[in-house]
């Protein structure tokens, strides 16, 4: 008797519980505990866990310098000021 709603409460966090190592998995269980009781809801939150995240490029530079903590350029080892933005790196 109570494997049913244990039962009920995984079907109904089942969105939740697919996505939860995806970035958004925080706004995966908001939607499917306040809008999961309706079936929409419900389908829209595993079709979200179940998406693939979107990985940004990373990009690797090559050689050396240091990055401006401002705007992300490259300088060269010895700048004191980035090329790109003029502030102090």
């Amino acid at each position: 008797m109570i494997f049913l709603p244990l039962f009920a409460i995984v079907l109904y966090f089942l969105p939740t519980i697919i996505g939860h190592n995806k970035r958004n998995a925080v706004g995966i269980f908001l939607l499917n505990f306040f809008l999961g009781w309706t079936v929409i809801g419900w389908i829209i939150a595993l079709i979200w866990a179940c998406t693939s995240d979107v990985r940004l490029p990373v990009f690797v530079v090559a050689g050396h310098g240091h990055f401006c903590c401002h705007c992300g350029k490259v300088n060269p080892p010895d700048g004191r000021f980035c090329w790109a933005c003029g502030r102090p790196t």
